[in-house]
C-alpha cells in the first residue's frame, strides 16, 4: 500500500477542509490512477473488431479534423 505523508487544511472552527500531499505522493496517486482507468477501458473494449493498419488508416481519414 502506498504510504501517504499529509497535511490537513482546517477551518477556523478545526474543520478538515483540505489536504496536501507532496508533489512525489501526488505523482504516484495520478500514475496509480491512470493505470486503473486505463485497465478498465481496456477490459471495455476486449470484444470489439480490430481493426487492421489499412482499415484503421481509412477509417482515421473519415474522421472530422480540427
Amino acid at each position: 500500500m502506498l504510504e501517504m505523508k499529509k497535511e490537513y487544511v482546517v477551518t477556523n472552527d478545526n474543520r478538515k477542509r483540505a489536504v496536501l500531499i507532496d508533489i512525489e505522493t501526488f505523482e504516484k496517486v495520478e500514475e496509480i490512477l491512470e493505470s486503473f482507468g486505463l485497465g478498465r477501458y481496456m477490459e471495455e473494449v476486449e470484444d470489439e473488431e480490430v481493426l487492421s493498419s489499412d482499415s484503421a488508416r481509412k477509417y482515421y481519414n473519415t474522421l472530422k479534423k480540427d
